[in-house]
């Protein structure tokens, strides 16, 4: 995999290469254009971007115009989470400086609504998404606010830190949410191969946490072993509750986090899941509705929590694990300008971990 170089940072143009669409559709709607650079706002900062995150829902989807609260002004740049090296800064920012190399939660929260004030912003109908509700980084700038950047630590490489800062973020609150992993929490992450499972798994165990992940592939439950995961399930196999029980001597897991959706693994699932257990849910690509047996929940003490996103809270939780060396995986990374190629790879499910951009 080519390693993105942390971009110089000089006089910023006035015009920039991005990756724009104009209509919904396929891949190929993807093309390169020039368009205006970015003017950094008050509390803003310019990022010269060095990397770029491929995600399903934020750009595949959205590409496609199915996005589900997305509603764009043509012609659009995608991409949310990046890293890069700040070019410019708005006024009143105090927190950076020009040089510094950053990466970007994409979410931009209201400082004070009812949401905020009760500690949960990513749920504010405010909420806006960076390559969502306004320009994002597929592209050689963007503007981002102050507040969503952090400095990555010394020998992180561009393609890293992009790869870690929303999914790290989302792991982190999915984890906040339920009070923690402790040492020997026992979790199973279903599709632990996408960027989120494969991130959210290794976060857990990163945290002490004894960890189950599954794949219905076997090439990638092998891949899955060579992140050095020593409980590796196939979720399809009818036993699996048992096999999971089996792999934590006899218990049941204490924390599932399911990002999929689909009904039989969630089934599964839940038959493996503990008295008192959670089942924390941020995604739902492969299905929106299932079912839930609310005689077990009660009477076994279990609960079901939904995550939207990050936010600046977990980020600065993930930050300390950042700095201490916590990476997620990257697949693999494509140059900006072969970014339908990048969708179309992302879109047959090939990737195991975060495939990224990079920007030359």
């Amino acid at each position: 995999m080519t390693i993105a170089e942390w971009p110089e940072v000089g006089p910023v143009p006035s015009s920039m290469r991005a990756v724009t669409f104009r209509e919904f559709g396929p891949p190929e709607v993807l093309r390169m254009e020039m368009m205006p650079t970015p003017e950094p706002k008050s509390n803003e900062v310019l990022v010269r971007v060095a990397a770029v995150s491929v995600g399903r829902l934020l750009d595949l989807v959205a590409r496609s115009g199915n996005h589900p609260y997305a509603h764009f002004v043509f012609p659009h740049i995608l991409g949310a989470d990046h890293s890069g090296v700040v070019a410019a800064l708005g006024s009143g920012v105090l927190s950076v400086q020009v040089g510094d190399k950053v990466a970007t939660l994409p979410p931009i929260f209201p400082e004070d609504d009812e949401m905020a004030r009760s500690g949960f912003s990513e749920l504010s109908p405010a909420l806006e998404i960076i390559g969502t509700h306004r320009q994002g980084a597929y592209a050689e700038y963007v503007a981002v606010p102050a507040v969503n950047v952090r400095t990555v630590p010394e020998g992180m490489t561009p393609q890293e830190a992009s790869a870690v800062v929303l999914s790290g973020s989302v792991a982190m609150n999915q984890f906040n949410r339920i009070g923690g992993i402790a040492q020997g929490t026992r979790v199973i992450v279903p599709g632990a191969t996408s960027a989120l499972g494969s991130t959210t798994a290794l976060l857990a165990r990163h945290l002490g946490g004894e960890v189950i992940v599954t794949s219905r592939s076997e090439e990638k439950r092998q891949k899955l072993r060579d992140l050095g995961f020593n409980h590796v399930l196939d979720v399809a196999d009818e036993n699996f509750a048992d096999q999971a029980r089996a792999a934590f001597g006899g218990n049941g897991a204490q924390v599932i986090v399911d990002n999929l959706g689909d009904e039989a693994t969630w089934r599964r699932g839940f038959d493996a899941l503990a008295p008192g257990g959670t089942v924390v849910s941020s995604g739902a690509f492969l299905g929106l509705e299932v079912p839930v047996n609310l005689k077990r929940l009660y009477s076994l003490g279990q609960r079901v929590v939904g995550v939207r996103t990050g936010n600046l809270t977990s980020l600065d939780n993930l930050w300390t694990h950042v700095n201490a060396g916590f990476r997620a995986v990257v697949d693999r990374s494509f140059p900006l300008e072969r970014a339908a190629e990048a969708h179309r790879y992302v879109e047959a499910g090939e990737n195991v971990g975060r495939v990224t951009l990079y920007v030359e």
